[in-house]
């Protein structure tokens, strides 16, 4: 695992203990923070990688944050953490550039997981030539997406999507690596584009998504138009199947 400095801003302070003890472990650089101004301090000094913040934050809350720091470094990886199961704060969050989000109370296999997914995208966003490519896999077609998927990536995915329709695709599989983070830009694109091949009557499928992106998936309704499977081979046997 590469060792990162890693920025945590939460008003709670057993909260950012336990933070401090899981990430020392790891063996990261670990700068603390109890409000947004003093977080965004050390984010112009130390220049952190990955940050996690609070949303719910008297003074500078954790909109502010993100915006302040997508503003500097869009690069950076901002993992917002919010109440458990307050995904209205989540959708939000991801609209300000967050690249994914994390429930409270952390439990260590979830911040494993997120600590993963971001180290992930930072490794790939170095060497990623694009976020979306498309290939024609028997007779379903696959557009494979990975990395961020932001308003930055909206001509890939909507390229890769047109090739597909131009093969006159009946079966399209969005095969997603499960460390892509989705904003709200890119689900919007995504949004219209399931809504065209619904109206194509093309039958649409998504794998390999996270467990957090399938809830926000299923809050935004995009299993309205594609069915979610955690498996890419699951969800070719559903459209091979017919």
């Amino acid at each position: 695992m590469t060792i990162r400095k890693i920025l945590v801003i939460d008003d709670d302070k057993p909260t950012l203990s336990m933070f401090e003890l899981f990430l020392k472990f790891y063996g990261h650089g670990v700068m603390l923070a109890e409000n947004g101004a003093e977080g965004m301090k050390l984010f112009e000094t130390e220049k952190p990688t990955i940050v996690f913040t609070d949303i719910k934050m008297p003074g500078m809350d954790g909109f502010a944050v993100l915006d302040r720091i997508k503003g500097q470094a869009p690069e950076t990886e901002v993992i917002i953490m919010t109440g458990h199961g307050d995904m209205d704060l989540a959708v939000e969050a991801l609209n300000h550039e967050a690249t994914d989000f994390i429930n409270k109370p952390i439990s260590r296999s979830a911040l494993d997981a997120a600590l993963r997914r971001a180290q992930e995208r930072l490794n790939i966003t170095k060497t990623l030539v694009s976020v979306a490519e498309y290939r024609q896999e028997d007779n379903i077609h696959v557009i494979k997406i990975l990395g961020n998927v932001n308003a930055r990536a909206e001509k890939q995915l909507m390229a890769a999507y047109e090739q597909a329709c131009d093969e006159d695709a009946i079966n399209i599989l969005l095969s997603f690596n499960e460390n892509t983070s989705i904003n709200g830009a890119g689900i919007a694109v995504l949004v219209q584009l399931l809504s065209q091949s619904k109206k194509k009557q093309q039958k649409v499928v998504v794998s390999g998504i996270s467990e957090n992106f399938q809830e926000i998936f299923k809050m935004v309704g995009i299993t309205r138009f594609a069915k979610v499977f955690a498996d890419k081979e699951d969800a070719k046997a559903y459209l091979e199947a017919g």
